[in-house]
C-alpha cells in the first residue's frame, strides 16, 4: 500500500497550544515522527494501539521535551528504536533543553521547566543517530533525512518520496506559515530555509499548526 499519513495532535500542558506527532504507515509497519509531552501519553498510546500493528521506528525531529517526552516509554511499550540527530542527543540524555544550544532564549528559561518537565524516566539514549541524506528505506519507508539546523543544532526533517516534509519546529503555522521565533542560530535557520526551497517538497507538516503547501513558505 502507499504510505499513509496520520496527524496526531496532542495538547501541551496548561493549555499552552498543541504539538503534532505524525504516524506514517506502510506495508512494512509504522514510523512515528515525534512523540509529544508526557502529559498526553495515554492519548498517544490509544492512537497507536488503534492504528498501528507494528511500530518499527520513532524519529525525533529535535530534542525539545514537547517532541521527545514519550519516546522512552514508547520504546519500552512497543519495542521501536529511537532515532535522532547526534547534536540534540545531549538534551534527551541529560534532560536538559538547553544542552547543545548556543543561545538561552528567555521563553525557554522561564517557562520550559514549568511546561515541559523532563524527569529521569523520560531521559534516554537514542538507538540510532541520523545524518543528512540518510535513507529510511531499510526500515520500510520511502523517505530521507534532511538536516535543518536553526531551531536547534540537531534539528532534522523527514522528506518522503512523495514530497511530504515533516519539518519539526524550524517553521510553524499559526494563521499562516512563519519562521519559529524560538531560534538558536538565525544564520543556520535561514540557510536551512534556503536548503528546503531547493528540494522537491509539495507539503510541509510542521511540529505546530496545520500542514501547508510548500509555496507558502517565505
Amino acid at each position: 500500500m502507499p504510505q499513509e499519513i496520520k496527524t496526531i495532535r496532542l495538547p501541551l500542558p496548561l493549555r499552552f497550544g498543541s504539538v503534532n506527532c505524525y504516524l506514517i504507515k506502510s506495508d512494512g509497519g509504522c514510523m512515528l515522527i515525534d512523540t509529544g509531552c508526557s502529559n498526553s501519553r495515554a492519548r498517544l498510546e490509544r492512537e497507536l494501539v488503534a492504528d498501528c500493528d507494528n511500530l518499527k521506528l520513532i524519529v525525533l525531529t529535535h530534542g525539545d521535551f514537547d517532541h521527545t517526552g514519550n519516546a522512552a516509554y514508547l520504546r519500552q511499550r512497543f519495542g521501536a528504536g529511537i532515532a535522532m540527530h547526534r547534536a540534540d542527543s545531549v538534551m534527551v540524555e541529560r534532560g536538559d533543553i538547553f544542552g547543545g544550544r548556543q543561545r538561552s532564549h528567555f521563553f525557554f528559561r522561564m517557562l520550559a521547566p514549568v511546561l515541559f518537565g523532563f524527569g529521569k524516566s523520560e531521559r534516554f539514549k537514542p538507538d540510532l543517530y541520523l545524518e543528512d541524506g540518510d535513507d529510511l528505506a531499510e526500515y520500510g519507508f520511502e523517505a530521507k533525512v534532511v538536516h535543518i539546523p536553526g531551531h536547534s543544532r540537531g534539528s532534522i526533517g523527514v522528506l518522503t518520496a512523495g514530497g511530504e516534509l515533516f519539518g519539526g519546529d524550524l517553521v510553524i503555522r499559526k494563521k499562516n506559515p512563519q519562521r519559529n521565533k524560538i531560534i538558536d542560530d538565525p544564520a543556520a535557520a535561514e540557510a536551512s530555509i534556503a536548503k528546503l526551497k531547493g528540494l522537491k517538497i509539495k507539503t510541509v507538516y510542521p511540529g505546530h499548526g496545520r500542514s501547508f503547501p510548500m509555496e507558502l513558505m517565505e
